[in-house]
């Protein structure tokens, strides 16, 4: 093992001759200087792993050096050492991004102490962490196991984006192969779960079943409206539960979350379907029934999702809440730009809803530009650009802004996404749509075994384009593609994120209330 080097400056250095042999002995190596000008020269000439430095000495004092150290590497880990903690003092240590601090008198097992805790942190925490999830495979393979109820999917994808979140921090990847399969064997039998149990969710009797996007203004949002403070419903196409997990973080300082659950988006897990019934509170085959003029056939080249405001409204109405909403949605990066323009007319309102589309568009660029492709090269990779994406976006700073505003937040979504690696076949006419999980139509022809079929729409209250319509979705990373050009495609689309069929990453998503501090 490579010896560590550490630079120690104290202008009583002498008397710390103890603490330098006891270290010595462990096997590291001590470069003692007496001034802080001694000490900024040293880091110059040669590389240290870390420092301890004196807060108080003649000439530089141990602030001054610290700001001069991090200025040329604001990577090497420095340990300050005072006699006093004085909250002034610390207050400028921090600021000068110290990395730890340790008062006088010392002893040697502090050091000793400091010093893992600030070299081998990194190695700590993945052992841990590997050792942790070790111990809990078990247990996560008999959640995966005895899965019976809508409410045991939910916990067990909690479960599995927590390792996964985990993980990811760790230097160790050894575990991310089993985590991967345990997530794979999650999605086939939560896909068995939804064959079982889906269509029964729509019968008049049935109890048991989860919050659906039909649900999600009734039961999530109106609750929330109806409170004193004024409140923004963001909808983020596209929003995974991880992906939230992700951006929690940042809100952080700006609004306490309140309530934090997620609902199952109907099938199929598309704008065009779940995020209109998100916004009707209707299933797809009643918004077809009551507003045929909103509705939007797949074969149609019309845009399928220009209603949403009116079909809020409506919904709204009928609930009860006649107030006026300000509605908007933000398409493309430019019009994100004009974010800043919407904040006196949303403060203006009680309630108002903002639908933005960055995340979709992000994973439909992930599809067709290589770039991005490399750039967001597996979930890990997707998350972190969808972070840094929402960290320096317009839409963060309007957020922020209506915090100040006291303005409270909801953010929700309509589907997820899924990575998706395995082909099947699927052959029919030139109206079914282009959907790469998802198929309708009156002439389909496929393999029963490889998907959820559902062949009597209305039983799912989805709309019967035919007589003989069905609809298939593809389950867990499957997706479909034609006969003819085959493996072309196949390979074009393995490894994209796409959305429309059933997975725990499409179906399972976040509906979080926030409240701004």
């Amino acid at each position: 093992m490579r010896q560590i080097n550490i630079l120690w400056a104290d202008d009583e250095i002498e008397l710390l001759k103890p603490h330098i042999l006891f270290l010595e002995a462990k096997g590291y190596a001590v470069h003692p200087v007496n001034n802080g000008n001694d000490a900024i020269a040293e880091v110059s000439n040669q590389n240290f792993d870390i420092v301890f430095l004196d807060e108080q000495m003649p000439g530089l004092s141990g602030i001054e050096v610290l700001e001069s150290i991090k200025a040329k590497h604001p990577e090497l880990p420095v340990i300050m050492i005072t006699k006093s903690e004085e909250e002034n003092i610390m207050d400028k240590a921090i600021g000068s991004q110290i990395n730890d601090y340790l008062i006088k008198p010392i002893n040697p097992n502090q050091i000793l102490l400091a010093l893992k805790k600030n070299l081998n942190k990194n190695d700590l925490l993945s052992q841990n962490m590997t050792m942790k999830y070790q111990r809990d495979f078990s247990q996560l393979g008999m959640e995966i196991a005895n899965a019976r109820t809508h409410e045991d999917w939910i916990e067990l994808y909690r479960h599995l984006v927590y390792w996964e979140m985990q993980l990811e921090q760790s230097k160790d990847h050894s575990m991310n192969d089993l985590l991967l399969m345990q997530k794979n064997d999650a999605n086939v039998n939560f896909a068995k779960f939804i064959k079982k149990n889906y269509v029964s969710w729509f019968q008049p009797n049935c109890t048991e079943k989860p919050i659906l996007s039909p649900n999600i203004i009734k039961e999530k949002v109106l609750p929330e409206i109806k409170k004193d403070r004024q409140t923004l419903l963001l909808v983020l196409d596209n929003l995974r539960y991880d992906h939230w997990i992700a951006l929690r973080s940042l809100l952080s300082e700006y609004y306490t979350v309140t309530e934090d659950s997620l609902y199952f988006s109907i099938l199929p897990t598309t704008t065009q379907y779940a995020r209109n019934s998100l916004f009707s509170g209707l299933m797809p085959a009643d918004i077809e029934k009551l507003y045929p003029e909103l509705w939007v056939d797949d074969e149609e080249d019309e845009m399928k999702n220009l209603h949403e405001e009116e079909m809020l409204v409506t919904q709204l109405k009928r609930l009860g809440y006649n107030e006026k909403i300000y509605f908007d949605k933000i398409t493309s990066i430019n019009s994100g730009k004009k974010l800043s323009d919407r904040i006196y007319k949303i403060s203006q309102c009680h309630f108002s809803v903002l639908v933005h589309n960055f995340i979709d568009i992000l994973s439909h660029a992930r599809t067709e530009m290589n770039m991005i492709k490399e750039l967001a090269s597996d979930e890990a990779a997707y998350r972190s650009l969808t972070v840094s994406w929402f960290n320096h976006s317009p839409l963060f700073e309007l957020l922020q802004e209506l915090a100040h505003k006291k303005i409270n937040l909801i953010i929700t979504t309509d589907h997820g996404s899924v990575n998706i690696q395995n082909p099947i076949k699927v052959l029919g006419d030139k109206s079914i749509p282009t959907n790469l999980r998802y198929k309708q139509g009156k002439a389909l022809q496929y393999n029963p075994k490889e998907v959820f079929e559902i062949t009597k729409p209305l039983d799912a209250r989805l709309p019967k384009s035919h007589l003989s319509s069905t609809f298939i979705f593809s389950t867990n990373q499957d997706f479909f593609a034609y006969p003819n050009n085959y493996n072309y495609y196949a390979k074009y689309y393995k490894d994209t994120f796409q959305h429309g069929g059933i997975s725990l990453e499409e179906m399972i998503i976040p509906c979080v209330s926030l409240q701004a501090i």
